[in-house]
């Protein structure tokens, strides 16, 4: 992982690639108070609070089982299904997709240890992402990934009505860890995983989630 675009909680309580719409608020808002626009400027202030809130980037315990694989995403459960292929693999697979709403942590972590052979970038339209035509329709990201078993998943960061900004800091042919950091989606958004049809579901419809700390399943 390319740490430079992405050093993590080490020194800062929120995402990096947040900063830049923290300190435009903060200048914002800082030049609104001296010019005495004492209404514009509260409200500017607020919006300064809820920003930094957005990009909040907290710790996660991640777990530690060896094929127990990990939400990338805060969130809620809107799909589990079974498909006889997909646009990222051939063979049949299940997909389990969770939904972020405006008020989820924004921080995408890995699943899986594993090597990520190939990021699949496909542009496209920005419709609910809650809708199940976002998957094939919107803008989105695939990282698809090798586990050291040599098992096969993929996860997609998936554009929404909102959201017009996917962030990824990885790179084909990288080692990836499991509960890492590695992108996120400004604002919101949605993120689908395609996985073996032998995969164990640990979660269930509605569940909420939480990125590198829930257990989706595991990995046989």
């Amino acid at each position: 992982m390319d740490k430079s675009k992405w050093p993590g909680r080490a020194v800062l309580p929120v995402a990096i690639p947040g900063l830049k719409f923290i300190i435009l608020f903060i200048l914002l808002t800082g030049m609104l108070f001296y010019f005495g626009w004492m209404v514009i400027a509260w409200i500017f202030f607020c919006l300064t609070l809820f920003v930094c809130w957005f990009f909040r980037d907290p710790e996660r315990e991640i777990p530690s089982g060896k094929n127990e694989l990990v939400s990338p995403a805060d969130g809620r459960v809107i799909i589990i299904d079974k498909l006889a292929q997909s646009e990222y693999l051939s063979v049949p697979c299940q997909k389990v997709s969770i939904f972020m709403n405006v008020f989820n942590v924004h921080v995408n972590r890995i699943p899986l240890d594993g090597v990520i052979e190939k990021v699949q970038y496909n542009p496209g339209k920005f419709v609910n992402a809650s809708f199940d035509k976002a998957s094939i329709h919107n803008e989105r990201n695939a990282l698809i990934v090798k586990t050291d078993a040599g098992k096969k998943f993929v996860v997609v960061q998936i554009a929404g009505l909102i959201a017009r900004r996917i962030v990824t800091c990885v790179k084909a042919g990288e080692r990836i860890k499991k509960g890492d950091r590695y992108g996120m989606i400004q604002f919101g958004s949605r993120l689908d995983l395609y996985l073996p049809m032998d995969f164990d579901i640990a979660v269930t419809m509605g569940q909420k989630t939480k990125a590198g700390a829930t257990v989706i399943g595991y990995m046989n």
